[in-house]
């Protein structure tokens, strides 16, 4: 069997994997892009946000060129209006920052 085939054919046997339930607080606005991304991919929230993180641990852009477009059409929908920049200067009212 070709290597390209093997590949195939793991793709769609899939790797087990254990999930748990978790508690994230998120910036509500991002929140919203993100659910309406993944609905929008056919994913569900959790299997969006574990694509993300994957290609984020290896390097990689999670996001081809017409998923960045949807984003940006959703971002515009929702306002939000954050960027990486803002990522370790975000604070909740009545935080102590």
């Amino acid at each position: 069997m070709s290597k390209a085939r093997r590949g195939a054919a793991e793709a769609r046997r899939g790797v087990a994997v254990q999930r748990v339930q978790t508690g994230v607080k998120l910036e509500k606005r991002m929140l919203l892009v993100l659910k309406a991304l993944a609905g929008s991919l056919d994913l569900t929230l959790g299997d969006l946000l574990e694509g993300i993180v994957l290609h984020a641990f290896d390097g990689k852009a999670p996001f081809t060129a017409a998923t960045l477009a949807k984003v940006r059409a959703l971002r515009g929908v929702y306002g939000l209006d954050l960027t990486a920049a803002d990522s370790h200067r975000l604070v909740e009212p009545g935080d102590a920052r």
